[in-house]
C-alpha cells in the first residue's frame, strides 16, 4: 500500500534548484558531515536536499582549517548546500561573498534556530530574531552578497511563549529577498522538549505565501512527514533528529512522497551493515580508520535503539576503535532480529529549560541593532 498520491505535494523550488521530494536534511553539528550526507543520499537515490554542518561565518572568513574541511563537498553533491551561522552583518556578508567568489556552494542557509545557552547568551541563534533590525541587517548583507545563489533561513517560534518572533521574522525575510524559510515548531526555551507546534508552521505559511515554508520538528518517520504537509500546508519538511541512526529514512521519504509502497524495515543484520559502512566512510573522510570509528561511536546508541543488544556489548561497541572490531562485535548480535516496535520515537536531546540565557537587557528593545560580539560564533548544534 502506498503512502500517498503524487498530487499531495509539489517539488520545492529553492532559487534555481528544484528539490524533489520536498525533503531537506537539517544541519546538525558533528552529524551531517560529508559521510553522513553520502549515506542519506544513497538511500534516497540522490533525491532531496542535504545541508552541511553549520559553518560559523567568522571561522570561514578566517579560513579555519576545520571549517574549510567541513565546507568541502564531493563531486556528487548537487546542489551543494551550506548553512552559515553569524551574528555580525558585515562578517556574514564577507562569508557569503567568499562562498560566491570561490564557488564553495550552490545554496546558503542561515541559522537562527540554535537554542544552546553559550550561543543565546551572546545574542546568537534563536535569540537573534528578537532584534528585528539586526536580523534585517544580516539578511540584507547575505542576500546582497549572494549574487545568483539562493539564501534561505531556519528559525524557531521565538525565545519563549511571551516573546514570539517567527511571524515578524518571516515578513522581514520576505522583504529582504530570502528564498524560503524553515520553522522549527518550538521556542528556544523548549529546546527539544515537549511537542513541536505544527500549527505555527501553518500560521507562518499563511503569513508569507510568497515563498516556500518548510516545517521542522517531530518528524520521526515518513508518515510524520506526509502528515505535516497535509496538516500545515507547508511546502516541504526538514528532518533533523529523526534520521539519527536512520539514514534510510530518506529512502522511506522518497517512497512516501512518490506514492510508492513503504520499504521493508531493516533487520539488525541490515542495520549492522549500514553502521560499518558509516564508520568506513568517516575513516575515509578523516583519512584515519581509527579516528573514523571513534567518531562513529556517538551513533551507536541511535542505530541500536530498540534492538536486543545487551548492556555489556553496547559498552564494548562504544569503545571500539577499528572497522574489524566494530564488525566482529556487531556479528555477536542476533542479525535476524526484526525492526523493533516503538524504535521510531524521539532520539537525541529531549531536554528543555525554564528560561533562555540572554545578554543583559536583550529584551528591552526589540529594534536595537547592537551586535553583542563575535564570541557568540561557537561550534554548536543547528537547532
Amino acid at each position: 500500500m502506498g503512502y500517498m498520491t503524487n498530487d499531495a505535494a509539489s517539488p520545492l523550488q529553492i532559487g534555481p534548484h528544484t528539490v524533489w521530494p520536498p525533503v531537506v536534511l537539517a544541519p546538525m553539528a558533528g552529524i551531517t558531515n560529508a559521510p553522513f550526507r553520502t549515506l542519506c543520499r544513497e538511500f534516497s537515490g540522490g533525491k532531496g536536499l542535504f545541508v552541511s554542518e553549520m559553518i560559523t561565518t567568522r571561522a570561514l572568513v578566517e579560513r579555519d582549517a576545520k571549517t574549510m574541511r567541513l565546507i568541502h563537498f564531493d563531486g556528487t553533491e548537487k546542489p551543494r548546500s551550506v548553512q552559515l551561522y553569524g551574528v555580525d552583518p558585515v562578517t556574514v556578508g564577507r562569508a557569503v561573498r567568499m562562498i560566491v567568489d570561490e564557488d564553495l556552494a550552490d545554496h546558503i542557509d542561515l541559522n537562527f534556530g540554535c537554542p544552546v545557552p553559550k550561543v543565546t547568551r551572546k545574542g546568537g541563534g534563536s535569540a537573534l530574531p528578537y532584534k528585528r533590525n539586526l536580523l534585517r541587517s544580516i539578511l540584507r548583507e547575505a542576500v546582497g552578497n549572494a549574487g545568483s545563489l539562493p539564501v534561505t533561513m531556519k528559525m524557531r517560534k521565538g525565545i519563549d511563549d511571551d516573546h514570539m518572533t517567527y511571524l515578524d521574522a518571516g515578513r522581514i525575510a520576505v522583504e529582504e529577498g530570502v528564498t524560503a524559510i524553515a520553522l522549527h515548531g518550538r521556542t528556544a526555551a523548549q529546546h527539544y522538549s515537549g511537542t513541536a507546534d505544527w500549527d505555527a508552521i501553518a500560521r507562518l505559511k499563511e503569513a508569507v505565501p510568497e515563498i516556500p515554508v518548510l516545517g521542522n520538528g517531530d518528524i520521526w518517520s515518513a508518515e510524520d512527514a506526509v502528515r505535516m504537509v497535509r496538516e500545515t500546508g507547508c511546502d516541504g519538511v526538514v528532518v533533523g533528529r529523526g534520521c539519527l541512526g536512520r539514514p534510510w529514512l530518506f529512502g522511506d521519504l522518497v517512497a512516501a512522497f512518490e506514492g510508492g509502497g513503504a520499504p521493508a524495515a531493516p533487520s539488525f543484520k541490515e542495520v549492522a551493515h549500514v553502521m560499518v559502512r558509516h564508520a568506513e566512510l568517516l575513516g575515509e573522510w578523516l583519512e584515519d580508520e581509527a579516528r573514523g570509528v571513534i567518531d562513529f561511536r556517538k551513533h551507536v546508541a541511535w542505530y541500536t535503539k530498540g534492538f536486543s543488544v545487551g548492556s555489556e556489548l553496547r559498552k564494548r561497541l562504544a569503545v571500539s576503535s577499528s572497522l574489524t572490531e566494530l564488525a566482529e562485535l556487531l556479528a555477536e548480535v542476533d542479525g535476524d532480529q526484526p525492526w523493533p516496535l516503538g524504535a521510531d520515537g524521539p532520539r537525541g536531546r529531549t531536554s528543555g529549560r525554564d528560561r533562555v540565557v540572554l545578554p543583559d537587557g536583550w529584551l528591552d528593545d526589540p529594534y536595537d541593532c547592537a551586535v553583542v560580539g563575535a564570541e557568540a560564533e561557537l561550534d554548536t548544534s543547528g537547532g
